[in-house]
């Protein structure tokens, strides 16, 4: 079966080249081919020749500057800044996401499934259903029992649906589309429970309970499906009538989902809503830190992994270009997105603005050094170059002078860390997380690096 996709020369010339002689690796390679071929049938193996992983290979760029409004005036105070703020968004939406409908819809809410003695007894467990106006969204709520005031939460999507991120058999099974994957229980795009738990790995929830935080999640299928075919059974339905909304891609309505869920989180009487962190893993990254950048209420954001259009700067044309996330992904992005794939240098921004339009939220960026394809060092550059309008706002950060090893953070109110091994969402990444989380979302203050790492904070 998998020989069988690599009939024509192209595709064995790819063959070629990707791997050596030997006929193991030359067999692994057809079937990394014919994965590649049956999710992006419309896409030529061929473009995967143009992925750059070679520092030297960078090409020679210059950035926006971040201190320079969208007419070319300089910023040298914070009001300038605000006041540029709306412009630099616009040029997001217009160029990359799309623009985010502002129409106000009617949002019910009705608790579907609850637990107070979850996780060995330590947390409260909620299913919340949220109606859209027809549209239907569940929310998987986590908190601490021993605490009886609100408490801050990390609030993000997730990829393969809520019962995949614990194995308690009361978390329901979503019923949204969800991606193929045999080998884990998926057939027929439909969840069952042969998938239960299978990534709670990525969701640490007893630590973030002993730590006296709720996670709030919800599969990003419900907001849109990921796949080209998924506008259908959007949210996108819901603003037929909005001329913005043909525009509006995956990111975007992602992004407007983890939105609604905080609106919800308002009316929660278990959950601070004003100390709730953005947090996303590779495109939920993305959209953690797009959701933030647009909605203010959020108290903090992090990407992980995000790699293209996330944190890593599009200039630096690394891994996953432009090019070649339009092509496998262009429900993504607002059409206009595609006019830059191999000119991005004519972007008219870059995503240190994004991680900047942060300021002066905390946020946090963590790479993968074997993550390539999501670039870490552009991840670190655009890091280091927003930290400029946090320092704009008078916050003490870290230098950025150099990328960290594999295994180290640099600290502060913009944050940075290399964690070794590969694109993942692991517990070296939440003990990061939730010692900044302490510092600078509960205690408000500007911890030393010591102790951030020790979460003591005073």
């Amino acid at each position: 079966m998998y020989l069988q996709s690599a009939k024509s020369l192209s595709t064995l010339l790819l063959i070629l080249l990707l791997c050596g002689c030997d006929a193991g690796g030359a067999v692994d390679t057809v079937k990394q081919l014919w994965q590649f071929r049956q999710e992006f049938p419309d896409v030529s193996p061929l473009i995967l020749l143009d992925i750059n992983q070679q520092e030297e290979q960078v090409p020679a760029y210059e950035l926006p500057p971040l201190l320079g409004s969208v007419t070319g005036k300089p910023i040298k105070s914070v009001q300038q800044w605000q006041s540029n703020r709306e412009e630099l968004l616009a040029q997001f939406s217009e160029h990359i996401y799309g623009q985010t409908p502002g129409k106000l819809l009617s949002v019910q809410s009705r608790v579907v499934e609850s637990g107070r003695l979850a996780l060995n007894g330590k947390a409260q467990r909620q299913q919340v259903e949220l109606d859209i106006q027809g549209h239907k969204v569940i929310v998987l709520i986590y908190r601490p029992n021993n605490v009886s005031e609100p408490v801050p939460a990390f609030l993000g999507l997730n990829f393969r649906g809520n019962h995949t991120i614990s194995d308690e058999h009361s978390v329901l099974l979503t019923e949204s589309w969800v991606r193929k994957e045999e080998e884990h229980g998926v057939l027929s795009n439909r969840a069952t429970d042969a998938n239960r738990g299978y990534r709670v790995r990525r969701y640490p929830l007893e630590m973030i309970i002993d730590r006296g935080y709720a996670l709030v999640t919800a599969y990003y299928g419900d907001f849109y499906p990921d796949h080209g075919g998924g506008l259908v059974n959007s949210v996108h339905g819901l603003f037929r009538n909005d001329n913005n909304a043909a525009e509006w891609g995956a990111i975007g309505a992602w992004s407007w989902g983890m939105s609604r869920i905080l609106d919800y989180l308002e009316e929660n009487q278990g959950v601070d809503a004003s100390r709730v962190v953005a947090i996303g893993h590779s495109r939920l990254g993305k959209a953690s830190l797009w959701a933030a950048a647009q909605d203010l209420r959020f108290a903090a954001a992090i990407s992980n992994n995000s790699g293209a259009v996330g944190a890593a700067l599009s200039r630096r044309q690394f891994g996953e270009t432009v090019k070649i996330i339009t092509a496998m992904f262009p429900h993504w992005f607002t059409a206009e997105f595609k006019n830059y794939a191999g000119q991005e240098g004519n972007l008219p921004v870059d995503q240190h603005q994004l991680i900047a339009l942060l300021a002066p939220r905390p946020v946090y960026v963590a790479s993968a050094s074997e993550d390539s394809w999501a670039d870490p060092r552009g991840e670190f550059l655009a890091t280091r170059a927003a930290a400029e309008v946090y320092r704009l706002y008078g916050m003490a950060t870290s230098e950025f002078s150099a990328m960290p090893a594999a295994g180290e953070a640099l600290a502060g109110p913009i944050a940075y860390h290399l964690r070794a091994g590969k694109h993942d969402l692991l517990d070296f990444d939440w003990r990061h997380f939730l010692d900044f989380a302490d510092c600078y979302v509960v205690a408000k203050a500007c911890c030393t690096d010591s102790n951030e790492r020790r979460g003591q904070c005073t």
